[in-house]
């Protein structure tokens, strides 16, 4: 069994590699929704020596099958946001304490001590359900903060505009973690000039407002709330791990994950850093689960390891996922 220290401690790309390598065995051996897939590829543990050669699940198993690598009871089961009636996915997850160090570990790497922020919470269409993975976590960022200020918001849109000028101008960090369409919702309604303010946005209009280009989006943004850039937040369901973006788009990476993009047209094949194609993530936190999960996210990686997140795949743009049902 693999020690979850050994995850958080990677320092090397050679760690990192010779940890995934054994992570990819580990789980063909112990997870029978990807040994099964590996199957069907052909593919061994005995044909595999580098990274790149691993085969990378469809993200779509996680709506379709149980992913699991561990015979432990599961402990919690997230799941992904879906409008009334469709498939979600779900992360069923055996070993809550990895989680909570991966975004624990990864916020602090990031934007060091949490208890240096008041954390500001915006996420109504994540809080209206049951079993999202961000709420997890931001909840437990509101609270290892230990700041009374500190919460999540719903519709007291007026409510968060005070609180958010009131600390701003006290000069207190402050972090505002929303959605995007209600981080719109706000500037659209309030009137703001942050000086000490960080802004994320964690992506997604929900079906509640038309898709903006991320361009576009951090333009209103920017302006509305006074500041000079935009952080992001890179997440999903299906992962135990989180990126995140200080500005511009560009996403940057905790030591224990990993980001190679496949050939738009064939989806066993990598492209090279800088072009264009399916975002494949490796996450070593998702060791009870599956680490090497094909997204439909469409992005660039660029020379220094960070990537670009430029779009998603259409379903009648998936091509090569005729081995993507078992």
């Amino acid at each position: 069994m693999i020690d979850q220290n050994q995850i958080f401690n990677i320092e090397t790309e050679a760690e990192f590699n010779d940890l995934a390598l054994q992570i990819f065995r580990f789980q063909f051996e112990n997870n029978p929704i990807y040994r099964s897939f590996c199957d069907l590829l052909y593919k061994n543990p005995s044909d595999i020596n580098v990274v790149e050669d691993i085969p990378f699940l469809p993200i779509q198993f996680f709506k379709s099958h149980q992913v699991i690598s561990s015979s432990e009871a599961i402990k919690k089961t997230f799941s992904s946001s879906g409008t009334t009636g469709s498939i979600t996915s779900k992360h069923h997850i055996t070993e809550l304490s990895i989680y909570q160090n991966s975004f624990k570990k990864c916020f602090s790497a990031f934007y060091g001590n949490i208890r240096d922020y008041v954390v500001l919470a915006l996420l109504p269409s994540y809080l209206e359900r049951k079993g999202s993975s961000l709420i997890y976590m931001v909840d437990s960022l509101i609270k290892d903060s230990k700041h009374p200020e500190s919460g999540f918001y719903l519709d007291n849109l007026s409510a968060l505009s005070e609180t958010l000028n009131h600390l701003d101008a006290k000069g207190k960090k402050v972090l505002l973690i929303g959605v995007s369409f209600a981080l719109l919702d706000l500037v659209e309604t309030q009137s703001f000039n942050l000086n000490n303010t960080i802004i994320m946005e964690t992506g997604g209009m929900k079906g509640r407002r038309k898709e903006l280009i991320r361009e576009e989006l951090h333009a209103v943004l920017k302006s509305g709330f006074g500041v000079n850039v935009i952080h992001s937040e890179y997440g999903m369901t299906e992962l135990l791990s989180q990126a995140y973006s200080k500005g511009n788009g560009v996403f940057n990476l905790p030591n224990w994950m990993r980001i190679l993009t496949r050939d738009t047209e064939d989806a066993l094949s990598l492209t090279k850093k800088g072009k264009t194609g399916g975002i494949n993530v490796i996450d070593l936190a998702n060791i009870n689960s599956c680490s090497f999960i094909a997204t439909q996210d469409l992005g660039k990686v660029n020379i220094d390891g960070s990537f670009e997140i430029i779009g998603r795949f259409d379903t009648s743009d998936i091509r090569g996922c005729n081995l993507m049902v078992l």
